[in-house]
C-alpha cells in the first residue's frame, strides 16, 4: 500500500524539491507492520542502493526483501512521473500567459535537436588530412601508385644528398676540434690549466650546436616545402584521374639506379639472408594460426630506405604503402633510454655525439644508452613524411603528455608515500619528472619508413643485459602491453627483439642468449594466447629479431628452439604395413 504526504521547498533557491513519504505494509506472522520513510524528490541515487539501506537500517527480514524492492521502485516511478506531469503544467502555464518568449524557445529548441541528431546536424568539415587520406588512398592502389613511389624516392635522394652535406661539414668541424684539443691536451700542466682546457671544450660545443642548428632549420625547410608540394601534387593528380581526357597522368618521374648502389642492395639482401619461418596455431578451444619469423637483422634495416632500390626493396616499400590507410599495419619495437627525445642512444647518431672527445674528465658524460649501426633519428629524416608530423614535433608531444601524467600521478599520491625514508627520497629528487619508467613506452606515427608504419619506443635499463631478469621484468610486461595495443589499433605485424637488446656483449654468452630466448619465446606465446579474449582471434605476424653481429651457429639453435616452445604446426605421414 502506498501513501503520500508532505511539503515542497526549494533545495539552496536552485530547484523546487518535494518530501514524500513512502508506505510499505507487510505481515510478520499474526502481526501487521507498517515502514514509512521520508524521501526527497526529484531522487538522484540509486534505487537497489536505497533499497539495501532500508533494509538494512530498519532491520527488515530477508522475506519481504523481493516485494519492498518492488513496491519502492513503483513508487519512485510513479512519484517521478507525477512530478514531470507537475513541471510540464507549469512550463506550459507559463507560455500561455506570456511569460515565456515563443521565438526564443524555439531557437533553443531547434538548435539543441540539431546538436544531438545526427541525421539534422551540421555535417562536420572535412579535414585537409583526411581529403588527402583518402585520395593518398585511392591513388596508391591505382596505376598511379608507381608514379607516387617516384616520386617519393627522387625527394628521398634530394634529402638524403642534403644530410650527406651536413655530416661531412659536421665530420670536418670534428676534425678540426679535435686537433684543436690535442694541441691543448699536450699544453696541460706546462701553459694551460684545466680552466683553460674547459674553455675550449665550451667553445667547441657551442660551434658544434650552431652548426648542428643551423642544418636543422635547413631540413625543416627543405622537407616542409616538399611536404607541401607533394600534398598538393597528389590532389592534382587525383583530379586529372577523374578526367580522361587529361594527359598529366602519363607524366611519371624516372629515377635512373645506379651500379655502386644496386651492389650496396645485393649486399644488403646477403647480410639479412638469415630468415626462418613457421606457422603455429594457439588458442584452447577456438584456434588461431599465426606466422612466426627468426630473423637476423639490425633493427633499422627495417626503416632505411636505399637510395638505389633493387626490386625487392621496392615491392617492400610499394607493400609499405598499399597498407599505410588500412586493418594490416607494422609496427616495430625499439629499446630507448628513459629521456623522451632523439637525442640519445639509438634514437641519435650524430657526428657530434659519436665522437665524443673522451681525452679529459670535463668532457666525459654518463649517459645511458643503447647502441645502434645507425640512428633513428638521422633514418627518419632521410626521407620526408607526407602524411604525419615529423619525429622530433611528435617528440615534443610525448613529452608534454609524459610530463601532465606525473602530476596528475604525484598529486594522486597519499602524504604517507611522499614523506618516506631517505633512500626513497634521493631516488624521487634524482628521478626527472620528464622521464619515463623501464616498463613503459611512447608510439611514434610513420609514413616514410621502408617496413614500419608504427615505432613502440620501449623504455629499459643496464638491467637487461644481466641473465636475472624474470616474467615480472617491466620490460617483459612492456612487450605484453605492446601487443595489446596491436590487438586493439589494428597492427597485425609487429617486430620484437628476441633477445631484448639492439647489440651482442661480452657477458652474452651461448648460455646467456638461450636463456633469454626462452623467456622472451615463453612469455610473448602466453600473451598471444591472451590476444584471443582481446581482439577475438586475428592472424598476425610476430617477427623476433636478433642482432646482425650473432653468430649463424648461435641463430639455428634459436631456431630449433622456437617449435619446441610454439609447438609449430606440422603435416603427419601415415604408412600402413600389410
Amino acid at each position: 500500500m502506498l501513501a503520500e504526504g508532505g511539503k515542497m521547498r526549494k533545495n539552496k533557491g536552485k530547484s523546487l524539491t518535494t518530501e514524500k513519504t513512502f508506505v510499505f505494509e507487510f505481515k510478520a506472522g499474526k502481526h501487521r507492520s507498517v515502514l514509512q520513510v521520508p524521501l526527497q524528490f526529484p531522487l538522484n541515487e540509486n534505487v537497489s542502493d536505497l533499497h539495501g539501506r532500508i533494509m538494512l537500517l530498519h532491520k527488515l527480514p530477508c522475506f519481504v526483501e523481493n516485494e519492498l524492492k518492488k513496491s519502492l521502485a513503483g513508487f519512485i516511478e510513479k512519484e517521478t512521473l507525477v512530478d514531470f506531469d507537475r513541471e510540464a503544467e507549469a512550463a506550459l502555464h507559463r507560455l500561455n500567459h506570456g511569460d515565456v518568449d515563443i521565438d526564443k524557445l524555439t531557437t533553443s529548441w531547434a538548435k539543441t535537436y540539431s546538436e544531438t541528431t545526427l541525421e539534422h546536424a551540421c555535417p562536420e568539415e572535412p579535414s585537409w588530412d583526411e581529403d588527402f587520406a583518402s585520395v593518398y588512398h585511392e591513388l596508391i592502389h591505382s596505376p598511379a601508385s608507381e608514379t607516387l613511389l617516384n616520386l617519393e624516392h627522387s625527394y628521398f635522394v634530394s634529402v638524403s644528398e642534403l644530410i650527406g652535406e651536413r655530416d661531412m661539414e659536421l665530420k670536418k668541424l670534428q676534425e678540426r676540434q679535435s686537433a684543436e684539443m690535442n694541441k691543448v691536451m699536450q699544453e696541460l700542466g706546462k701553459t694551460l690549466c684545466d680552466q683553460d682546457v674547459n674553455t675550449v671544450a665550451a667553445q667547441h660545443f657551442e660551434a658544434q650546436q650552431v652548426l648542428e642548428n643551423k642544418w636543422a632549420s635547413e631540413l625543416r625547410h627543405v622537407t616542409g616545402i616538399q611536404k607541401q608540394e607533394y600534398q598538393e601534387w597528389v590532389v592534382k593528380l587525383h583530379q586529372d584521374l577523374q578526367n580522361p581526357n587529361n594527359s598529366f597522368i602519363n607524366e611519371e618521374i624516372k629515377v635512373q639506379p645506379g651500379q655502386p648502389g644496386e651492389a650496396a642492395d645485393r649486399l644488403f639482401d646477403e647480410q639479412r639472408q638469415l630468415e626462418e619461418s613457421f606457422t603455429i596455431h594457439l588458442g584452447a578451444q577456438l584456434k588461431t594460426m599465426h606466422n612466426l619469423r627468426l630473423l637476423r637483422s639490425d633493427v633499422l634495416d627495417f626503416c632505411k630506405h636505399r637510395r638505389h632500390g633493387s626490386s625487392g626493396v621496392k615491392l617492400r616499400r610499394l607493400q609499405t604503402a598499399l597498407s599505410l590507410y588500412s586493418t594490416s599495419l607494422c609496427g616495430l619495437v625499439l629499446l630507448v633510454d628513459n629521456r623522451v627525445n632523439s637525442y640519445s642512444g639509438i634514437k641519435r647518431g650524430t657526428i657530434s655525439e659519436r665522437n665524443q672527445n673522451k681525452n679529459h674528465k670535463a668532457l666525459k658524460c654518463n649517459m645511458n644508452i643503447f647502441n645502434g649501426s645507425s640512428d633513428f633519428a638521422t633514418v627518419s629524416q632521410e626521407c620526408t613524411d607526407f602524411h604525419f608530423s615529423r619525429v622530433d614535433e611528435q617528440l615534443e608531444i610525448v613529452q608534454q603528455v609524459v610530463l601532465y601524467a606525473r602530476a596528475q600521478r604525484c598529486s594522486k599520491q597519499p602524504e604517507t608515500a611522499k614523506s618516506g625514508g631517505g633512500e626513497d627520497k634521493s631516488k624521487t629528487t634524482e628521478r626527472n619528472s620528464s622521464n619515463i619508467l623501464p616498463g613503459e613506452f611512447y608510439i611514434t606515427r610513420h609514413s616514410n619508413l621502408s617496413e614500419v608504419h608504427v615505432v613502440f619506443h620501449l623504455c629499459v635499463d643496464d638491467n637487461l643485459r644481466s641473465g636475472s631478469i624474470t616474467a615480472r621484468d617491466p620490460a617483459i610486461m612492456g612487450l605484453r602491453n605492446i601487443l595489446k595495443v596491436c590487438c586493439t589499433h589494428d597492427i597485425t605485424t609487429i617486430t620484437i627483439p628476441l633477445l631484448l637488446v639492439h647489440d651482442m656483449s661480452e657477458e652474452m654468452t651461448i648460455p646467456w642468449c638461450l636463456k633469454r630466448a626462452e623467456l622472451v619465446f615463453k612469455c610473448v606465446k602466453g600473451f598471444m594466447m591472451e590476444m584471443a579474449s582481446w581482439d577475438g582471434g586475428i592472424s598476425r605476424t610476430v617477427q623476433f629479431l636478433v642482432p646482425q653481429s650473432i653468430s649463424e651457429e648461435m641463430f639455428y639453435q634459436l631456431s630449433n628452439m622456437l617449435p619446441q616452445i610454439f609447438r609449430v604446426s606440422s603435416t603427419l605421414t601415415l604408412t600402413s604395413k600389410r
